[in-house]
This record gives structure tokens, sequence and C-alpha cells, in this order.
């Protein structure tokens, strides 16, 4: 069986410990359930990024905790003006 686990860094790739602690996951699903519960979290607790591993191989990352906010106030604004 595999495990699915999360890697949580700062901006540059350094690892950090993350403020809430995560379980093993049996399943892709669950570990992002999981981070889409826990991410503001972990942004708060210093982890800026995570990779997702299923046992050793990486899945993809880094993926960034901090919300897309400049994406959101340009679609805003592009509403606006149209």
């Amino acid at each position: 069986m595999s495990a699915w686990t999360w890697r949580f860094e700062k901006s540059d790739g350094s690892e950090v410990e993350p403020a809430v602690t995560p379980e093993e996951f049996t399943t892709q699903g669950d570990a992002e359930s999981w981070i889409g519960e826990h991410w503001k979290d972990l942004l708060a607790g210093g982890a800026d990024q995570v990779h997702l591993f299923e046992d050793t191989t990486k899945i993809y990352g880094p993926m960034s905790l901090h919300a897309d906010t400049d994406t959101e106030s340009e679609a805003g604004s592009e509403k606006a003006e149209a």
C-alpha cells in the first residue's frame, strides 16, 4: 500500500516543520483534502509551499500556500471595466 506525504518548505526551498502535524495518507485524495483544510494554519506557521509524495516519488510541487490575490483582483477590475 502506498503512503502519501507532504513536504513543507519556505519559499527558498528549505524544509520546515509544519504547524499542523499531518498523518500518513492512504490516498492522494485524502492528502489533498487534508491540505485543503489546513493550508491557512500551515502558512501562518511558516510554510510557504508544499510537495506531495507517493512513498519516495514526488507527484507534484512546489505548490504555493499563498492565496493568489493578484489574479483575483485583476479579474475583478476587468469585470468592473466591462
